[in-house]
């Protein structure tokens, strides 16, 4: 997604060394934002998945304490996962439509 040419920083849907955010200066054409860009729906694609297991897991009465544990942990991941993106493309230009 180009922005005319012009240049903005970019919050990457990872973070760095020590969990600190990580920012690209990009016009939204380079190889690097094609790569974040790849991540960014696997990471949706990952949430919508987890959402898929929580529904299944919350019908089953069965399910452990342990088992629940680990769905809210990646539940957790996912969520953060989906909000760094949320906040990523708020803070970019619309395309033209």
């Amino acid at each position: 997604m180009s922005d005319g040419g012009m240049e903005r920083a970019r919050l990457l849907p990872w973070s760095g060394p020590e969990g600190k955010r990580c920012y690209l200066i990009t016009d939204g054409t380079g190889h690097l934002s094609r790569v974040a860009d790849t991540i960014e729906t696997v990471q949706m694609g990952m949430a919508g998945d987890i959402l898929g297991h929580a529904a299944d897991m919350l019908a089953d009465r069965g399910a452990t304490s342990s088992q629940l544990r680990y769905l809210l942990a990646r539940m957790y991941e996912a969520l953060a996962d989906v909000h760094r993106i949320a906040e990523s493309r708020g803070a970019r230009p619309k395309p033209d439509r």
